[in-house]
Formats: structure tokens, C-alpha cells, sequence
């Protein structure tokens, strides 16, 4: 099998019906669909399993974990991480399908839609990230197994295991960034305020950076002890 799409959920029953719908697509035929599920109580894992995903997996919650699962179950040679509220754009697969079968990652570029300012946060999003090598989740971080195994796989921590995954895989070599979107939902930045959302994940990325245990930035993050 030649990709594989992974999407951690817990809670976000309409989000992910609607990605999964947009994965019937003629396009994703061939592609396999694999959702895992960190205990929601919204009927998740039941409407994955009616629309169509390959296999549904119930795992700890935290993205990290519900991710190491999806991606060691996986079949495909490459690995797509998808968030349940991303909206691919029809290209990214036949992009995807075109790579070589040789070891590598990367990153899509994100697409914030709304007001003025979202498109320029996701603009500054995709610059930094194509200078620092360092991936985000919303961005669809790609990854070839055989360099997934090379680096132990996902990180199975409640926070950042998308900054630290870059790192690993960045130590190897750097990323692919093709302008091809992951469009996101801009939920979080709507009820939280743009600028509020850019600090406060600016602040959790330093205390990352500076040595903070995940479970830590978890707690705080989520304003309660993480699951798992």
C-alpha cells in the first residue's frame, strides 16, 4: 500500500465526518483511512466506522499516543497525520503518491481561512516553519515509515509531539514543503482572539524548548491532568 492517512480525534464527531466524506473521494481511492480515537463520547468512532475508515482504533487519549498507535498499524509506505478539522486540497494526495519510495518527511503548507490576519498567521506559520525545518500538526506532517521507525516513531507525549517528531526527523534530514494547503478550522482562533492564541502558543513552545516535562505543558494547556 503506498499511503496512509492517520487521524487522532477525540470529541469532534462533525469535524471528522466531514473529512471523511471529503476522503470518499475517486482521488483517496487505494489510500488507507485509519482513525484513532481517544475515548470520545460523541459517537466518533461509531460514525468513522460508517463512513468508511479502514480501521478505528481506541487508544489513550493524547494526541501523541492516539498517533504512535495509528502510524504502527498503518500499512502504507508513506504515513499522512491529518487532523479530524483539516481540509485538504484535491492535489495534496496526487502529490503524495508521487513520491519516491525512499526515506523522507514533510509538511504541507497550512491554510488559515477568515479574516486578513488568519491568512497572514498562516502565512508567517508556513515561512517559519520552511526556514526552521520544525512541522506543526495543522500543517499534515507527512513521513516515510522507514524514517519513522529510524527515529522511533511518534512520540507518545500529551503535547508537542509534533515539534519534537520535526526535531527527530529534521536531525536526519530536512522537510519537504510543498504551497499546497491543509486548510484548518480557525475555531481556536475565533473563540480564543488571533493574538491571545499566537502568545499562548509561543509560551508553551519556550518552556518546551527550555527543557518543560509534555505532561506539564498538558496539564496547563488543558486546565486538567491529561488522559493516558
Amino acid at each position: 500500500m503506498r499511503l496512509s492517512i492517520v487521524i487522532p480525534v477525540l470529541n469532534d464527531v462533525d469535524a471528522l465526518a466531514a473529512l471523511l466524506r471529503l476522503l470518499r473521494a475517486p482521488e483517496y481511492a487505494g489510500v488507507e483511512v485509519l482513525v484513532a480515537d481517544g475515548g470520545s463520547d460523541d459517537g466518533s468512532p461509531a460514525m468513522a466506522r460508517a463512513l468508511g475508515a479502514d480501521a478505528v482504533l481506541v487508544t489513550p487519549a493524547g494526541r501523541g499516543a492516539q498517533l504512535a498507535a495509528a502510524t504502527q498499524f498503518a500499512r502504507g509506505t508513506w504515513i499522512w497525520c491529518l487532523h479530524a478539522d483539516s481540509t485538504p486540497e484535491p492535489g495534496c494526495v496526487p502529490w503524495l503518491l508521487a513520491l519516491p519510495d525512499q526515506p523522507g518527511w514533510g509538511r504541507f503548507s497550512v491554510g488559515l481561512d477568515g479574516s486578513p490576519l488568519l491568512r497572514l498567521v498562516g502565512r508567517c506559520m508556513n515561512l517559519r516553519s520552511r526556514i526552521t525545518g520544525i512541522a506543526t500538526g495543522d500543517q499534515g506532517i507527512f513521513v516515510h515509515r522507514a524514517l519513522l521507525s529510524e527515529v522511533g516513531g511518534v512520540p507518545r507525549q500529551p503535547l508537542m509531539e509534533d515539534i519534537e517528531l520535526s526535531r527527530r526527523l529534521r536531525r536526519l534530514t530536512r522537510p519537504r514543503c510543498p504551497t499546497l494547503k491543509v486548510h484548518t478550522s480557525p475555531r481556536r482562533w475565533q473563540r480564543n482572539g488571533v493574538l491571545r492564541t499566537i502568545l499562548a502558543m509561543w509560551r508553551f513552545r519556550l518552556r518546551y524548548w527550555w527543557g518543560a516535562d509534555p505532561v506539564d505543558l498538558a496539564r496547563d494547556y488543558y486546565r486538567r491532568p491529561p488522559a493516558g
